[in-house]
């Protein structure tokens, strides 16, 4: 039972941090816009690099859209700080 329990608690941290990560990303949107600039991103995602937004922004109009940032999460070019 206890080994159950762990296991429980490390598959609900490990489903939480996208999660609270796309918390962030709804606030980051601090124009209220509807899209996210890459300075936008960058308070969310300290490390974001101009390089990594492009491939974000895979329609190239300069902002990402929240499809296409739930994309680079899925594909893990978003990190969180820390």
């Amino acid at each position: 039972m206890k080994k159950f329990a762990l296991t429980a608690a490390a598959l609900t941290a490990l489903a939480a941090s996208p999660l609270a990560a796309m918390e962030s990303i709804t606030e980051a949107d601090t124009d209220g816009n509807g899209t996210y600039s890459l300075e936008e991103l960058q308070a969310a995602f300290p490390d974001l690099t101009e390089e990594t937004f492009a491939t974000i922004d895979a329609n190239a109009d300069g902002e990402a859209d929240l499809a296409e940032v739930k994309a680079a999460e899925e594909a893990d070019l978003l990190a969180t700080a820390g």
